[in-house]
């Protein structure tokens, strides 16, 4: 598991090398949790990621979609395009604190990289409203292109990177500025996005041109494109980047890429309409939400194959970054 590196002199009575120690300790057996959107049937199923299974279903109304995950505050953010905004979940206690308007018909959502802000994508108002996470109170709303979905930040927290579904684009925001800085054509009709952790690369999935396109980060040049199966929709990374998974609605496959050909190296078959797919913090399973099914499928990266099917609620869509990352008491303290 990735560790977190953490600048502290002293917190709360604990000496440097205290809290390295209760974060180490804690790495090691702190669990993480899979936040699966159900949209026709108005819930959030829970999945512990040890065991493999639902631990709790939550109510979430408005049609759940989008998911963005807060590992500072352990906190858990739901879009609702039904409900014109998204709902707060407590990661801890596995409970909805708290719902936020935003407007329209919030899809995408996204959280930087510091834990300190949010960011809902509107379909509809082609606008990202940029929310702060301690008071929840909108700082800012940018205007995009039209129906902007997947939103990615970038890990140096310097960027976020946004599809514009209709408009066949992707937009970098500048999060130092809020604005938008570049703006890029890629395939037809982008959604899901992914980021390396050098922020170097971003890979788009393009729905109606059956491809992903590969950009770098400097001036949004396009890379490569790569031909994958009918419908790509989402993506994610693993394997230390080296691999890039994206789920197929169409085709009840992920397509699997080899960041360093650039080459789709084998395609696995997952359950019926695959949409929503991120990386556990083991960096090696990959959790498929799919749509038909009611399903999640678990894919080993390291064998690339399905080693679990999990039930979960009626239209499974898990849109975004859905996988918390849960610490013990004392690395929430440090937090």
């Amino acid at each position: 598991m990735p560790l977190k590196t953490y600048f502290f002199t002293k917190k709360n009575g604990l000496s440097l090398f205290g809290i390295a120690v209760l974060l180490f300790s804690s790495q090691l057996n702190a669990q993480s949790y899979a936040f699966i959107t159900n949209q026709l049937d108005n819930s959030v199923s829970v999945i512990e990621t040890g065991s493999q299974k639902v631990i709790k279903t939550l109510t979430v109304t408005g049609k759940p979609v989008g998911v963005a995950v807060n590992n500072f505050n352990q906190q858990v953010y739901i879009s609702t395009p039904n409900g014109g905004g998204f709902a707060v979940l407590d990661g801890r206690e596995l409970e909805q604190i708290d719902f936020v308007k935003v407007g329209g018909a919030s899809l995408g959502i996204a959280v930087d990289s510091l834990g300190q802000r949010i960011f809902v994508a509107d379909w509809y108002e082609n606008t990202v409203s940029v929310f702060d996470v301690a008071s929840r109170q909108l700082i800012k709303t940018l205007k995009v292109g039209r129906s902007p979905s997947g939103m990615m930040v970038s890990h140096d927290n310097h960027w976020l990177y946004v599809a514009n579904r209709v408009d066949n684009t992707i937009s970098q925001i500048d999060l130092k500025k809020l604005k938008v800085r570049n703006v890029t054509k890629v395939g037809t009709h982008p959604f899901g996005l992914s980021v390396d952790q050098k922020g170097q690369r971003i890979y788009t999935a393009n729905v109606e041109s059956d491809d992903v396109s590969i950009l770098e980060n400097t001036h949004l040049k396009r890379l490569a494109t790569v031909k994958v199966g009918e419908r790509p929709y989402a993506t994610t990374l693993a394997l230390n980047d080296s691999l890039l998974f994206v789920t197929n609605q169409d085709d009840e496959t992920v397509s699997v890429i080899d960041t360093a050909t650039l080459k789709v190296i084998t395609v696995i078959t997952v359950g019926e309409k695959p949409e929503g797919i991120s990386t556990a913090p083991d960096d090696q399973h990959v959790y498929v939400a799919n749509w038909l099914d009611n399903t999640v499928s678990v894919i080993d990266a390291k064998t690339l194959t399905v080693v679990n099917t999990i039930e979960t609620g009626e239209g499974s869509r898990a849109f975004g970054l859905f996988i918390l990352r849960a610490v013990t008491d004392a690395e929430f303290m440090a937090n």
